[in-house]
C-alpha cells in the first residue's frame, strides 16, 4: 500500500510517518508534500492508495489540490480543527485524526480503511461550509426583483417571512417588505433551523423577531413580533406546532 502524507510541518510529517510504519510495517510512504503546489505535482506523476491530508498548508487550504488533479485515493484528515468542524470530516472521509496524532487512533483509522471496499465521495464544499459555520443548503442571501430593480437581502437582515394574499414576502429588521419567489414550505428548508421557526401556515419567524409571548387558548402561544406584523392575530403559534415551538425556544 502506497501512502502520501500531505503536511507542511516537517516534524509532524516525520512523526506521522513513524507512527504509520510502526502500526503497518508493510506499507510504503511513497511521498511527503508540504504545499498545494507540490501535492498537485506529486499526484500528477504518482498514485497513492491512501492520503493523509492536513487542512491548512503553507500556500493555502489543501482542498484546492483536488480542483486541479483527480485521485480516487481515500483520505484520512489530520487536522488541528476542534469539534466545530468534526461532523464534516466524519461524513466526508475515512476518518479524521486530531493533532497530535495518537497511535491508537491511527490504528483505528487504518483498520477502517482496510475494511472498506470503496472510498466515500468527499464533498469538499460541504466541509468548507462547515468550517465557515454555514449549513449546507442554507441560503445566505436573497435576490429580489422589485420593480425595475434587483435588490440583495442578506439572510441576517430578515426578521420573518409571511404569506399574504397569493404571495410570500420577507420583512427586514428595518421594516421593509419584499416579495420572494419561494413558498413558506421551501423557505423552511432554506433557512437556518436554529434561527427560524414556522409558527403556522402564514409565518416563518426569526428567533430575535419575537418581542413578546402570551399564553393563548387551547395551549397556543400568541407572539408579538418586531417589526410588527400587519395583523397580530396571524402570529399565533398553531396547536400542532406549539409543543415543538416551546422546545425550540428552550434549547
Amino acid at each position: 500500500m502506497n501512502i502520501l502524507i500531505v503536511e507542511d510541518e516537517s516534524l509532524a510529517a516525520d512523526r506521522l510517518q513513524g507512527l504509520i510504519e510502526k502500526t503497518r510495517p508493510d506499507v510504503n510512504i511513497s511521498g511527503k508534500t508540504g504545499s498545494v503546489k507540490d501535492s498537485i505535482k506529486w499526484l500528477r506523476h504518482h498514485k497513492a492508495d491512501l492520503i493523509f491530508l492536513d487542512i491548512q498548508l503553507s500556500d493555502g487550504i489543501s482542498f484546492s489540490i483536488f480542483e486541479q488533479v483527480e485521485t480516487e485515493a481515500p483520505i484520512i484528515f489530520t487536522t488541528a480543527y476542534d469539534q466545530y468542524a468534526i461532523k464534516a470530516f466524519q461524513l466526508n472521509s475515512i476518518a479524521y485524526l486530531l493533532k497530535p496524532v495518537r497511535k491508537q487512533e491511527l490504528e483505528a483509522a487504518l483498520s477502517k480503511f482496510e475494511k472498506l471496499q470503496k472510498a466515500p465521495q468527499i464533498d469538499f464544499e460541504q466541509i468548507l461550509m462547515q468550517l465557515r459555520g454555514e449549513q449546507p443548503g442554507i441560503k445566505q442571501r436573497f435576490l429580489i426583483n422589485f420593480g425595475d430593480k434587483i435588490i440583495r437581502v442578506n439572510a441576517t437582515d430578515i426578521a420573518y417571512f409571511y404569506a399574504y394574499d397569493k404571495g410570500v414576502y420577507l420583512r427586514t429588521w428595518q421594516n421593509s417588505s419584499y416579495p420572494v419567489d419561494f413558498s413558506l414550505d421551501s423557505l423552511e428548508q432554506k433557512t437556518d433551523p436554529e434561527k427560524f421557526f414556522r409558527i403556522n401556515r402564514k409565518y416563518l419567524v426569526h428567533l430575535d423577531s419575537i418581542a413578546k409571548m402570551k399564553a393563548w387558548s387551547r395551549s397556543r402561544v400568541k407572539l408579538t413580533l418586531n417589526p410588527p406584523a400587519d395583523d397580530d392575530l396571524d402570529t399565533i403559534v398553531s396547536i400542532e406546532r406549539s409543543g415543538v415551538f416551546k422546545k425550540w425556544l428552550d434549547k
